[in-house]
């Protein structure tokens, strides 16, 4: 199904299941002691039996995970309908960037905004939504330069005119807060730029690509940030499809995403030398990873001894 349709079912889809999303618990970001020394590993796996009226974005919002990384972990589930007593698997484990444990890191292709929180050896990990193809949030480093509550939404020029055609639609000069204003409650602003971590009032889209750029949160997620965050808090946004550690230096585990890209249909994984020098000549570690490049599950996969198709997950 491709994402205009996909979008189009859902946005029904929705309608009729407003109520029990409602009622679904929003669970706060996930919060994990910082590993000890050069481990990475943080969070476990967990599993949810699909009950009658589930679908993949209620159970998102329920375990505050993304959307697309649910898709991915199970990708043989049909998102809108699946079947009563499924067992779903919930990607809950990963592996931390790497990259200095400060402030805040957005981490592009698993959809993930990491929180170092200062002198308490704590990490806060939320799903988010950046920008769409064509749209990209770009890679950068900045810092948080202004807090917004009830922030007030100008579309740019360049919007403005993209809906006009897209759309057809004329675009108000700004948008008050309220229901209709697509920052929703609360905005941090990085640095000089446009760009900013916000809230929404369209909650399909939190863990997808869907944004003009900026990147979008749960209404509870960014609240807490908006609590929490000091001003000139340092942001970086990266771009790391895999993911790699030694835990306790004997096990091997790797995560890999889905690939970022501006041209739909064509995302490839590229091995860096480093990934190809952490899994070695070992013919059995290939054997496991070679499904998951071709088809990435967004899992944190432990490669292991002996003839086995896929490595253990976490």
């Amino acid at each position: 199904m491709n994402m205009k349709l996909m979008k189009e079912f859902f946005a029904t889809f929705v309608i009729i299941n407003t109520v029990s999303l409602l009622l679904a618990c929003n669970v706060l970001a996930a919060e994990y002691d910082i590993p000890e020394g050069k481990q990475r590993l943080i969070g476990q796996i967990q599993y949810h039996q699909v009950e009658q009226g589930d679908f993949f974005q209620k159970i998102a919002e329920q375990y505050n995970v993304g959307f697309l990384a649910l898709l991915a972990a199970n990708p043989s589930i049909d998102p809108f309908l699946p079947e009563v007593g499924t067992r779903v698997v919930i990607p809950s484990a990963m592996l931390l960037p790497f990259i200095k444990q400060e402030g805040i890191v957005v981490n592009l292709p698993e959809l993930r905004l990491y929180y170092f929180e200062p002198d308490k050896n704590k990490v806060h990990v939320f799903p988010v939504g950046i920008g769409r193809q064509g749209l990209a949030t770009p890679k950068a480093t900045s810092y948080i330069s202004e807090k917004r509550k009830d922030p007030v939404w100008r579309p740019t020029k360049a919007m403005k005119e993209r809906y006009l055609k897209e759309k057809g639609v004329v675009l108000a000069n700004e948008v008050p807060p309220g229901a209709n204003n697509p920052f929703g409650k609360y905005a941090l602003r990085l640095g000089t730029s446009e760009y900013l971590i916000h809230g929404t009032n369209k909650r399909f889209g939190i863990g997808m690509r869907a944004s003009s750029g900026c990147i979008r949160m749960y209404d509870d997620d960014i609240k807490w940030l908006y609590d929490n965050v000091a001003l000139q808090t340092r942001v970086r946004i990266i771009d790391q499809p895999i993911k790699m550690s030694y835990e306790n230096g004997q096990r091997q585990l790797i995560e890999i995403h889905e690939p970022l890209t501006e041209e739909p249909g064509k995302q490839t994984i590229k091995l860096a030398n480093a990934v190809q020098r952490f899994v070695g000549s070992n013919r059995n570690y290939w054997h496991q990873l070679v499904p998951v490049i071709e088809k990435p599950t967004g899992l944190v996969i432990e490669l292991e001894e002996g003839e086995q198709d896929e490595g253990k997950t976490y």
